[in-house]
């Protein structure tokens, strides 16, 4: 069964940045639908920046601009580097993947493969 490993999460401070990665187990995943999604406390689970399989992104509005979402395909990661951060941006951020083609997609129902999450605190 293909896992997806996160890592990068930690606590800052307000305007710092952060990168998060996401690790397949298998190498070909890379090249598949994939996506951040995050959930905060009390909030439902959010579509944050999705690629599609042919690099096509979307962002979802509060990230555009400080977010960007990018595979590495050297070292056979997706990433998402978060600048600028903000308080808001707290949660625990997960990676999502679909072997389908198509449009990058933020509804969490587009993926079936989820990785376990990593935790971002952002204190003012």
């Amino acid at each position: 069964q293909v896992q997806l490993v996160e890592s990068g999460g930690g606590s800052v401070q307000a305007g710092r940045s952060l990168r998060l990665s996401c690790a397949p187990s298998e190498d070909s995943v890379i090249r598949s639908s994939m996506a951040w999604f995050r959930q905060a406390p009390g909030k439902e689970r959010e579509g944050v920046a999705a690629i599609s399989w042919n690099n096509n992104i979307i962002y979802t509005d509060s990230v555009k601009d400080r977010f960007t979402i990018f595979k590495d395909n050297f070292n056979n990661t997706m990433n998402l580097q978060m600048n600028s951060l903000r308080p808001e941006d707290t949660a625990m951020y997960y990676c999502a993947a679909d072997r389908r083609l198509g449009s990058p997609d933020l509804r969490s129902s587009a993926y079936d493969i989820w990785g376990q999450g990593t935790q971002v605190t952002v204190s003012s």
